[in-house]
């Protein structure tokens, strides 16, 4: 049989192994982008993740000297992308686009922080120079 005590002491573990395991689950995007830094990478939208933490754009990019290379945009959360209007339609694969965004840290991992996007086709724009304040 349970004690008073021992629920309340497995109440207080089980809270703070949440907050714990929320807390390791955001990460500061300084700490894995150069954010003073922007890069453009335009190509064909692979694939939209559209979940939380936060929203993926994976597209295959061109390279500065011409080559072709698989980009993974990071994008905001799914409650702040539907504040904007954004759904999990609102970009599809084949989609082209132009992105900018923030450049990892280690030159050879190809993950962007979405900073701003426009669709080609329509003319379609997120990100600071649409309006936003990101």
């Amino acid at each position: 049989m349970m004690t008073t005590r021992m629920r309340t002491g497995l109440l207080v573990l089980m809270g703070v192994a949440v907050l714990c395991a929320r807390a390791q689950g955001h990460h500061s995007f300084a700490e894995y982008y150069l954010e003073s830094d922007t890069i453009e990478v335009e190509g064909e939208v692979l694939e939209f993740q559209y979940k939380n933490p936060h929203s993926w754009v994976q597209i295959m990019g061109q390279e500065s000297f011409g080559g072709r290379k698989p980009f993974a945009a990071e994008w905001a959360s799914v409650s702040r992308l539907e504040r904007d209007g954004i759904n999990a339609k609102t970009l599809r694969p084949g989609d082209v686009v132009r992105i900018w965004a923030s450049p990892n840290r280690n030159p050879n991992d190809n993950r962007i922080r979405l900073k701003r996007i426009e669709r080609r086709a329509d003319r379609w724009k997120w990100g600071q120079q649409s309006g936003e304040n990101r």
